[in-house]
């Protein structure tokens, strides 16, 4: 009867570490797929606006080659769009939080906790 009950005892501590070393490669796995696409949602992100960039550049350089024609002088031309930059600048760090911040957090959220809403809709 004793050893009934040891032998029971040995198996269901089998069972936990068995349980706990499956729940613990569960955890790995669920933060190497979280950690991959928020890796992957900042490499497009990256990419995109190195796109967008280049695109920016050749766009400023052609309208102040159109603003030179205007004026007369191709300093004025590039003066012009400089100041047009300057004043998105400003209007951009007055408005960071906004436009900026909260986007990129609810983005990165909506990453890591849309496998949770999903397990969760699931059970």
């Amino acid at each position: 009867m004793m050893q009934d009950t040891f032998a029971k005892a040995e198996e269901l501590a089998e069972h936990v570490k068995e349980y706990i070393h499956n729940r613990m490669d569960v955890v790995k796995l669920d933060t190497a797929e979280k950690t991959s696409k928020v890796a992957a949602f900042v490499i497009a992100a990256i990419t995109v606006a190195v796109f967008i960039f280049s695109f920016l550049f050749f766009a400023s350089v052609a309208l102040a080659f159109v603003f030179s024609r205007t004026t007369g002088s191709l300093a004025w031309g590039f003066l012009i769009v400089g100041g047009i930059y300057l004043l998105l600048g400003i209007i951009i760090w007055l408005l960071k939080d906004r436009i900026i911040q909260l986007p990129i957090m609810n983005a990165l959220l909506q990453q890591l906790f849309r496998n949770e809403e999903e397990d969760d809709e699931e059970n």
